[in-house]
């Protein structure tokens, strides 16, 4: 399947990106001893999205530097696969799996249809990586493809309230700025442009449903107390996301 036009212009931003902030990040993503979750850092200990991992086999789905997919190998993860479109996020993380020897796998494919074979992994994860930069419709499918009946699907992404506050340019306003209605695929075309997905809940949980899973659980989560801004992803201002959800986390079921 030819490569949708959205996946050229979401390589090139994340080739930048990991010039500019990603790959120097990475080694203390890599070693950090407690997995985080969004922009603000929120540990999991606090969320309890993750089911256990010790034994399965796991793909991460835009893998990015693939510090998620270390953190899980870490918890006992027999298998992980991290798939990804860009190769200079790819050879950041090669290069860390190198250094710390955590025999991770990776794939530069598009997550929406990827080589591996059918019902081949226990949990399919993604910290925005497929859940915003791939059409859901298609990578949702693909984790349902790929898991085995009971696997499950783990997913990060920007909240609905975020998006419908967020300009074009700019960080979160405390108003509504777009319609819900419609909302689905947003073509950002600042100086950086990208193309994210983002369907509101009630669209994705249908979606969720129409590929035979099934909501095991769905976190919004805020930025702490003593959170303050990002030094990088500065859509969103600490004090914004103390009073609104900036992101949500889903964890979803594969029936049997």
């Amino acid at each position: 399947m030819a490569e949708p036009e959205y996946v050229a212009i979401n390589r090139k931003t994340w080739t930048r990106s990991n010039a500019e902030y990603t790959d120097a990040r990475a080694r203390d993503a890599w070693t950090q001893k407690e997995i985080t979750w969004g922009v603000f850092r929120v540990p999991e200990r606090e969320i309890g999205i993750l089911p256990g991992v010790d034994g399965k086999d796991v793909v991460e789905l835009g893998c990015g530097t693939a510090y998620v997919g270390a953190w899980l190998k870490k918890r006992g993860a027999r298998r992980v696969v991290g798939v990804d479109i860009t190769p200079a996020q790819l050879e950041t993380a090669r290069r860390m799996n190198e250094e710390f020897a955590m025999g991770l796998e990776f794939l530069e494919e598009n997550a929406e249809q990827t080589s591996l074979p059918d019902a081949a992994f226990d949990l399919v994860v993604s910290e925005f990586g497929a859940s915003i930069w791939c059409d859901p419709r298609l990578w949702i499918a693909e984790a349902a493809r790929l898991l085995r009946p009971g696997g499950e699907l783990v997913f990060m992404r920007g909240s609905t309230v975020l998006i419908l506050c967020s300009p074009d340019e700019g960080q979160a306003a405390a108003q509504l700025l777009r319609p819900q209605r419609s909302l689905y695929r947003l073509d950002w075309t600042d100086d950086d442009p990208a193309i994210e997905f983002h369907p509101p809940v009630s669209d994705l949980f249908r979606i969720l449903r129409s590929n035979g899973f099934e909501l095991v659980d769905f976190v919004e989560l805020y930025a702490p107390d003593d959170a303050v801004d990002h030094e990088y992803y500065t859509h969103v201002s600490a004090e914004w996301a103390k009073k609104w959800p900036n992101e949500e986390m889903w964890r979803a079921r594969k029936r049997a």
